[in-house]
């Protein structure tokens, strides 16, 4: 699609630019991931290019609302050229590499740079960031608060954190294997409420998810305004 063509410049050109991002991935797995998140999510035309990129080169690709799927998918690429700290006993399971999904309604203003319909965005890039940050890994299950306090990300939600949960579609989880042998493992980010936060801490991700469940309160798309599994 052409989207990536800026990174197959000629290396020595490369290596002259100070500015580029330290993990990058090379030109095979840049076509591979651009197939794959076209194949499991669906073609995509727009994206978030970033312009300036310290660490991996974070784009964000916008998979339009359909007749099927009638809702935004943005899908993060880039976040999986760096390998993750992952502790021995998880090894087993290549946890390594990551992207990161999350779905917003079809009338979700996209062009706002204000913070009430910027900050899913932001939590896309933040998470997808912060195994760098912070020298650490991201799995299924895994917990972020927004800041110490745990504030609401913005005036017009109460969510304040978000867990990760293993991305699906009609054919199940969503992991991309490479030529190379690689794994991408692609994670939906789910905004939880304070309540859902602290519950989830005192049991784990899957009671978390089967009392949405049984409440029936859809989560996977993002709704600033859904029910709180845990008030009625």
């Amino acid at each position: 699609m052409g989207l990536f063509d800026w990174l197959k410049k000629d290396k020595k050109q490369t290596e002259k630019t100070e500015s580029l991002p330290l993990y990058l991935y090379d030109e095979s797995e840049i076509d591979e991931l651009d197939s794959f998140i076209c194949d499991m999510f669906g073609e995509y035309q727009n994206v978030f290019h970033e312009i300036a990129s310290p660490d991996v080169h974070l784009d964000v690709c916008i998979v339009e609302p359909t007749a099927d799927d009638p809702y935004y998918k943005l899908v993060t690429m880039g976040a999986g050229a760096y390998k993750m700290r992952i502790p021995e006993q998880w090894q087993k399971y290549q946890l390594d590499y990551a992207e990161y999904v999350i779905y917003l309604p079809a009338d979700w203003n996209l062009n706002s740079s204000d913070e009430t319909d910027y900050w899913p965005i932001r939590v896309l890039k933040d998470t997808a960031r912060l195994p760098i940050w912070n020298d650490t890994w991201l799995c299924y299950g895994h917990t972020l608060q927004s800041d110490e306090e745990g504030s609401a990300y913005a005036a017009n939600t109460g969510f304040n954190s978000v867990v990760l949960k293993f991305a699906e579609n009609r054919d199940g989880d969503v992991r991309l294997i490479m030529s190379s042998g690689k794994v991408i493992n692609f994670y939906e980010i789910i905004p939880l409420y304070p309540e859902e936060l602290q519950f989830k801490i005192e049991n784990d991700a899957d009671t978390l998810f089967e009392k949405l469940d049984e409440q029936k309160i859809p989560y996977r798309i993002l709704d600033i305004s859904r029910q709180n599994a845990l008030q009625k």
